[in-house]
C-alpha cells in the first residue's frame, strides 16, 4: 500500500511537494526495512494476546509424544499453532509494504497461505484429538503438491520461454536444463519437499525459526540481486524480472520471526506447529523457484534436507533390516539421545545454518 505513496505524489495537488520524500517508497531496500520493523512490531504487540487466546481455546495444547525423549514432557500444555503469529505479521507488513502488483508476491504469499491452511487444520486435528496424528498424510501431501503445481504453473507463464521451464546449475554462467513443462512437477517437488523438511526440523524451542530466518534473509538477497538487471549481469546470474519485490516479503519473515522468537526462545511459551514451519519452508521453496535457485535452496538449506534424509534413511533402514541408524529421528532427536542438551543442540545447528547460508550465497560470484 505504500507503494502507492509514489503515485499519490504524482497526481494529488497537495502531496506534490512531498515527492522528493515519498520517492523513498520506490526504493526495495528501504521497504523491506519498513516490513522487517512492521513484522517483529506486529508480533511483538499482538503475540501475548494470541498466545492466552490459543492457551484458552486449546486447554492442553499440544500433545507431546510419550516416546520421544523424556526431557519433553515438561512442555507439556504449551499451545502450538505459533505460526498464526508470524503468518499475521508476514501478511500485514507484506500487503502495507510491497508493491500490490507484482504477481511474485502474490504467488508466493499463496502457497505460504496454503500450506498454512493444510499446517493449522493438521494442529487443529492433533489438538482436538490430543493426538500425534493429524489428518492423512497422502491427503496432506496431495493438498501440497495441487497447491505448488499450481504455483509453478504461474511461475513458469509468468517467465520467459524456454528459460522459465529451465533448470538452472550453480557455479556455470550458461549452464541450463530445460525440463519443459515437467518443470512445473520439478518446482512443486521443490516447493512440497521445503515445506515438510522445515517441518520435520521443527522439534526443538527456536530450532527452525532462525534456520528460516537465515535462508530467507538469504533469499532476501538473492531476490533482490537476480531482480535487478545491474547486479545480475555483474554476477553473472540469471535475470528474473520483478523477483526483486521478494526481498520485502523475507524482510516480514525476518521481523516476524524475530518477534516469534522471543515468545519460542526456550522454555517456549507456545510452539510454531505445523502452521508455521509447513509454511515457512513452502515460502522458501517458492521463492528459490521464483529466481531460479532451487539447487542453492538445498545447500542453504542444507539443515532442513538433513533433517529430512535422517527421517528417510531410518525409516527405510528399520523396514529393509529391522534396525535403526540412529537413536532417534530426526537427527536433533539423535542428539539428544547421546546426551548434547537442548541449547546445545539448537545454537549449534544454527552455527551449521549461518556456514550453509554463507556456502550458498558464496554460488553467486563463483561462475
Amino acid at each position: 500500500m505504500f507503494y502507492w505513496l509514489i503515485d499519490l505524489s504524482n497526481t494529488v495537488p497537495g502531496l506534490s511537494g512531498l515527492h522528493g520524500i515519498l520517492n523513498v517508497f520506490r526504493y526495495i531496500t528501504f521497504r523491506t526495512g519498513g516490513a522487517m520493523v512492521t513484522g517483529a512490531l506486529f508480533v511483538f504487540l499482538f503475540g501475548p494476546w494470541i498466545i492466552d487466546h490459543l492457551r484458552l481455546r486449546q486447554g492442553k495444547g499440544q500433545p507431546i509424544r510419550t516416546d520421544g525423549p523424556q526431557s519433553h514432557l515438561s512442555k507439556k500444555g504449551t499451545p502450538t499453532m505459533g505460526g498464526l503469529m508470524i503468518l499475521s505479521g508476514l501478511v500485514v507488513s507484506t500487503v502495507l509494504w510491497a508493491n500490490p502488483v507484482n504477481p511474485y508476491v502474490w504467488i508466493v504469499l499463496a502457497v505460504t497461505l496454503g500450506f498454512g491452511f493444510v499446517g493449522f487444520y493438521d494442529d487443529y486435528l492433533k489438538v482436538t484429538k490430543q493426538s500425534h496424528s493429524g489428518f492423512a498424510g497422502r491427503i496432506r501431501l496431495l493438498l501440497e503438491g495441487v497447491i505448488a503445481l499450481a504455483a509453478c504453473y504461474a511461475l513458469v507463464r509468468l517467465g520467459r520461454e524456454p528459460f522459465s521451464t529451465s533448470l538452472v546449475i550453480p557455479f556455470f554462467k550458461d549452464v541450463a536444463l530445460n525440463l519443459g513443462w515437467f518443470f512445473a512437477v520439478f518446482g512443486a517437488f521443490i516447493i512440497v519437499g521445503a515445506g515438510n523438511a522445515v517441518n520435520l526440523t521443527d522439534g526443538l524451542d527456536g530450532l527452525a525459526i532462525v534456520p528460516v530466518m537465515i535462508a530467507a534473509a538469504s533469499f532476501g538477497m538473492i531476490s533482490y540481486l537476480a531482480g535487478n538487471a545491474v547486479f545480475s549481469d555483474y554476477l553473472q546470474i540469471n535475470y528474473v524480472a520483478g523477483t526483486g519485490e521478494l526481498a520485502v516479503l523475507c524482510g516480514a519473515v525476518l521481523g516476524a520471526g524475530l518477534g516469534f522468537l522471543w515468545f519460542n526462545a526456550p522454555p517456549a511459551s507456545i510452539f510454531m506447529g505445523d502452521t508455521g514451519s509447513l509454511a515457512l519452508g513452502g515460502m522458501l521453496g517458492s521463492i528459490a523457484v521464483a529466481v531460479k535457485h532451487e539447487i542453492v535452496l538445498a545447500v542453504i538449506g542444507g539443515l532442513f534436507v538433513l533433517e529430512a534424509v535422517s527421517v528417510i534413511v531410518q525409516v527405510t533402514s528399520f523396514k529393509l533390516t529391522g534396525k535403526r541408524i540412529f537413536k532417534m529421528a530426526p537427527i536433533h532427536h539423535h542428539f539428544e539421545q547421546l546426551g548434547w542438551t537442548e541449547p546445545q543442540i539448537v545454537i549449534r545447528f544454527w552455527i551449521i545454518s549461518v556456514m550453509l547460508a554463507l556456502a550458498g550465497l558464496s554460488t553467486l560470484k563463483l561462475r
